[in-house]
Formats: structure tokens, C-alpha cells, sequence
């Protein structure tokens, strides 16, 4: 089980949780209060104001930033659309719970006696996401920007490498993939959905599919064109926008 349950921690003990926290994330805090509020969950706090919720807040923001300035660097012709669907693939919540779950943050958070059936194996993933946001932020105030930004890529670092060498030349199927195994688990299929025109000159219209997802399907001059232009799509109906290109 969790041993940081927050009611009837002695101040040792407390203190060797902090230690070992900040062994296992690689910074180590000149105030030691801000890395604690990062850990307290809603239920061992005294206040909602007292938890790490008002971190998970400025977290995201700093995330969001060092990520933003990143692939504004890295991708100096894309425009702002093509860099929102890149930042989509890069970090997500899914994202964040993973990095938490590689930092083993579920063995440091104080819950309340209300949670003590939790084993740090077990910990929800919107929990973990949301520590490690907490986290950031504690970073962010104790050591300012270059230290947050540090941390983070760390992590992030490898996930922008990684989505970097299919997104230069407009891979959008390579970056679907990615996103597809990291918030579905799946690999995505493209389904063939209508043909037209004379054999020289034929127009093919193809969807992506993932799971039992179909996203929106997209014409293209040939195959290749049409499966990057779903790619595209489907890519458009993950983050909630409209798609780039008409499908009826």
C-alpha cells in the first residue's frame, strides 16, 4: 500500500519521504514545502487550497510552455496548426501519467485514510498526470523556469526526438501512429471508402480507423495522398478540431 498517507506521518518520516522523492526526480528542493503541497492529494489536505490542485493548474501551463518553445524551435516552417497537432502527440495526460509512473510518484503521495487501499501499482492515471504536473510547478517556483525546463525534458526530450523523425516532410501518418498507440493502444488501419474518375486518372477517398474509431475520410490524387490527408483528419477529430479537409 501507499505509505504516505497523510494523517499520523511523523515529521521523520515525512522528511525521509521528501529525501527519497527527490533522490528519485533528480532535483533537489531549496524549499522543501512547495515538493510536499506538490504531493498532497485533495483528500490528505486540511483545505482544497491546501492540496496540490492549484500546482496541477500552473504545471500545465509551464508544461505546455516548455513544450510550445521546443517545437518553436525545432520546426522553424510549420505553422501554428501543424505545431498544435505536433504538441498533441508530444504530451497529452496520458503522457504525463506515464512520465509520473517512470518516476514511481504514486510511492510519494499523501492521501487521506480515506485512500489507504490504494498500492502505488494501482494508482489512477488521472492522479498520476496530475502530480506530475504539481510537480513541475513545484520546480518552476522553487528554482524558476531553467529548472522546470530541465526537468521536463528529461522526460520530454525523447518523446520530441522521437516524434521529430516523422513529422519533418509531413509524416501525419507516422504522427497518428504515435498518437494512436499512446491514447488508444492501437495501431491505426486506413480503409479504402470510395474510388472515382478513369483508371489513368482515378481519385481515391480513404478514412482512418482505430479500434472502433472511424475517423473522417479524405480524397486524395493517389492512395499515399489520401491515407496522409486522413491522417490528417483523424489527427483534427483527436484534439477537438475541425478537420482540414472535407470528406463528402
Amino acid at each position: 500500500m501507499i505509505r504516505t498517507m497523510a494523517q499520523g506521518l511523523s515529521l521523520n518520516t515525512e522528511a525521509e519521504i521528501l529525501e527519497e522523492c527527490q533522490k528519485t526526480i533528480g532535483y533537489r528542493f531549496r524549499h522543501p514545502e512547495l515538493l510536499r503541497a506538490s504531493l498532497t492529494h485533495a483528500s490528505g489536505a486540511n483545505t482544497r487550497l491546501a492540496s496540490n490542485e492549484r500546482m496541477e493548474f500552473l504545471g500545465d501551463a509551464v508544461l505546455g510552455l516548455v513544450t510550445c518553445e521546443q517545437l518553436y524551435q525545432r520546426f522553424p516552417d510549420y505553422q501554428e496548426g501543424d505545431l498544435t497537432k505536433i504538441k498533441s502527440v508530444v504530451v497529452s495526460r496520458r503522457t504525463c501519467a506515464r512520465f509520473s509512473k517512470a518516476l514511481n510518484l504514486g510511492a510519494y503521495i499523501f492521501l487521506g485514510k480515506g485512500m489507504n487501499h490504494l498500492h502505488s501499482s494501482s494508482v489512477p492515471s488521472s492522479m498520476l498526470a496530475d502530480v506530475y504536473e504539481s510537480l513541475v510547478a513545484a520546480i518552476y517556483l522553487d528554482g524558476g523556469l531553467e529548472a522546470a525546463r530541465n526537468f521536463i525534458l528529461k522526460q520530454l526530450g525523447p518523446e520530441i526526438e522521437e516524434v521529430a523523425e516523422g513529422a519533418h516532410g509531413g509524416n501525419f501518418k507516422s504522427l497518428l501512429q504515435q498518437v494512436a498507440q499512446r491514447e488508444f493502444n492501437s495501431t491505426p488501419q486506413y480503409v479504402l471508402l470510395d474510388e472515382k474518375g478513369p483508371d489513368h486518372s482515378k481519385c481515391f477517398k480513404i478514412a482512418a480507423v482505430i479500434g472502433r474509431h472511424t475517423f473522417a475520410g479524405a480524397w486524395g490524387r493517389n492512395k499515399k495522398e489520401a491515407e496522409q490527408r486522413a491522417a490528417m483528419n483523424a489527427l483534427a477529430q483527436v484534439n477537438g478540431e475541425p478537420v482540414p479537409f472535407e470528406h463528402d
